[in-house]
């Protein structure tokens, strides 16, 4: 689909109003019984055509783990500027996916070498960060920078999880990267949980820690 096909129409705008820095920012694990939450932020040089690695970025979900593990490192050559950012487990059970997932996101801009001077960011909204930016929902089927940021953040996120599978082998880390997969669902059955699940995500939540936590 058309729709599909990610493309600078938004950073254009941007660009042509003096934002030469735009950032596309997108995560990877949100959803995950383990493993970090991991966003990724990047900024193409500005006025970049849709040609070249530009013209193959798409959402991450919609590329093979092999065409992303092509793409990472030419994206990262091609970008002006690129950051990742990590919120592991534990803060995760402790101030909750959605806090922990914009914990990342603003680690990831900060980690970048430029300034940048907008934010495209795919659902979330940063007002932490004081930067103009916009959100908009499926922004990584759309627009090149997050859908680029995407595949940062997913390779990014699969390569740890694939090192932990080494240290928790009971789990099958490395094929299902912590997610809910009936393989993983049934690990946590037989084993019960590992220092890098959330514990604050069913199966595995366990109510009694979250007694006071009125938000949960």
């Amino acid at each position: 689909m058309a729709s599909e096909i990610p493309s600078f129409e938004f950073e254009q705008a941007l660009w042509q109003q003096g934002n030469l820095h735009v950032a596309g920012i997108d995560e990877a694990g949100r959803g995950a019984l383990a493993g970090p939450v991991v966003a990724a932020a990047l900024i193409a040089p500005p006025f970049s055509a849709l040609d070249g690695v530009w013209a193959e970025v798409r959402d991450s979900k919609k590329l093979s783990p092999a065409q992303r593990e092509r793409l990472e490192p030419i994206i990262q050559q091609q970008s002006l500027a690129w950051g990742v950012g990590a919120v592991d487990a534990e803060i995760i059970d402790q101030i909750g996916i959605a806090p922990a997932t914009k914990r990342a996101m603003r680690l990831a801009v900060a980690a970048l070498s430029v300034q940048p001077t907008f934010l495209l960011i795919d659902w979330v909204q940063l007002p932490e960060i004081a930067i103009a930016q916009q959100s908009m929902p499926k922004a990584d089927l759309r627009i090149a920078t997050v859908a680029a940021a995407s595949i940062l953040a997913k390779v990014h996120r699969d390569r740890i999880m694939t090192e932990y599978a080494t240290l928790y082998p009971n789990y099958g880390f490395a094929s299902h990267k912590g997610y809910g997969a009936a393989t993983h669902l049934a690990a946590i059955e037989q084993f019960g949980g590992c220092p890098i699940h959330r514990h604050s995500f069913a199966p595995l939540i366990q109510p009694k820690l979250f007694d006071n936590e009125n938000s949960w």
